[in-house]
């Protein structure tokens, strides 16, 4: 393995790094139930990085809100074949010490089975559940959160307010959450619904420059409704640890592939963004009231019905909108030599369809939704 990269500003040498976050459920695999190991598996993961080289170790395992989460992460990677490789690494890890700890991770959304979610006894996670009382409850969401590189603050946000538009596409190709609490919700991602209840969520209004999004995250902090600056979940944002933008509007994905797919399609418009910025060409207007419709039409339907175009904003056939937006980043893609992968991945998303339709399929027949759970498993972290 190389040698892990570090977070630096970019300087425009080369394509922009990108790194996946991924929130993963920790489930006895038989019965399907989240298991609340993540103290366990965290501790046995980092005795595993422990024990290696410092030139193989890669981020180990966190916990996370709940004690049935677990996060993994990437280093930042400057191909999708390296991407590929590092999040394939980082899932087989996690699954080696969860095995040891007698569970299994599971690349869903929400968990499937009814149960009752234990809260990490970290103070800050009692803190959030203080303030945010029962909201807290439906908090066991895993998402896949996406770091491209930025050049300065002032190009990030240039970049989130020209990119607002092409979120909700994001979101109906990822959603992998039909299943809450032992039902069928009726949505692709019923996790976009959960994390929309939370008031600091959701799409964001147009900037201008960084001196509004700072003033934006003060005026919100000094609310006392956030804990702290960690906490402003919106579908994009400057990351607070690294000099990147942050997308995290997605669904974990099952496969390894899609989560791929899904970072490559964010980096080729976080670049495509960023010319158009530099080009002193203006941010799409729309109202965030109209991103939040688009939003839940993603939502509702992931890849199987219509979705509001980000050209027109009137309803269009998802592929319609896919096909929009790969064409939108294509110069991009193709100048970081990912157009071919895209095509192929976005072509397959279509004719198999999302984890949520992954999902449906693996419950047709059965009894309960065990065996939904066992198949995300499997696909999590395929031999």
């Amino acid at each position: 393995m190389r040698k892990q990269q570090r977070w630096v500003y970019h300087r425009g040498d080369g394509p922009r790094t990108v790194g996946v976050e991924e929130e993963l459920l920790l489930v006895d695999p038989e019965s399907g139930m989240p298991r609340p190991l993540s103290g366990a598996v965290t501790e046995i993961a980092a005795w595993h990085a422990d024990v290696l080289r410092p030139a193989e170790r890669g981020e180990p395992a966190k916990s996370e809100l709940f004690c049935e989460m677990l996060e993994i992460a990437t280093p930042p990677c400057a191909t999708s074949a390296e991407l590929d490789e590092r999040l394939r690494q980082a899932r087989t890890a996690a699954a080696a010490a969860a095995k040891e700890a007698g569970a299994a991770v599971a690349a869903l959304a929400t968990a499937p089975v009814r149960f009752d979610p234990l809260l990490n006894p970290a103070d800050r996670y009692r803190r959030i559940e203080d303030r945010f009382a029962r909201l807290v409850d439906d908090k066991l969401t895993c998402a896949c959160h996406v770091h491209v590189h930025l050049a300065s603050a002032e190009e990030g946000v240039g970049v989130l307010d020209r990119l607002r538009p092409w979120l909700a596409p994001l979101l109906a190709l990822s959603a992998n959450s039909p299943y809450w609490q032992g039902r069928d919700t009726g949505y692709a991602s019923w996790r976009h619904q959960l994390w929309s209840r939370w008031p600091m969520s959701g799409p964001s209004e147009l900037y201008g420059d960084v001196a509004a999004y700072e003033e934006t995250t003060r005026a919100m902090l000094a609310s006392e409704v956030l804990v702290d600056d960690h906490m402003v979940y919106f579908d994009a944002r400057l990351s607070r640890r690294y000099p990147t933008v942050e997308v995290r509007v997605g669904d974990v994905c099952q496969h390894v592939e899609d989560g791929v797919l899904l970072a490559v399609l964010v980096r080729a418009l976080v670049d495509t963004e960023a010319r158009s910025w530099r080009a002193g060409r203006e941010a799409d207007p729309v109202p965030t009231a109209v991103l939040r419709l688009a939003s839940w039409r993603a939502s509702r339907y992931g890849l199987r019905g219509e979705l509001l175009h980000p050209l027109t904003w009137q309803p269009a056939p998802a592929a319609a909108v896919l096909e929009a937006l790969l064409h939108h980043v294509t110069p991009a893609l193709r100048a970081a030599g990912d157009l071919d992968r895209t095509v192929r991945g976005l072509e397959l998303l279509l004719a198999r369809g999302t984890g949520a339709d992954l999902q449906r399929a693996a419950r047709d027949g059965a009894p309960g939704l065990a065996s939904v759970v066992a198949d995300a498993v499997r696909r999590t972290t395929p031999a």
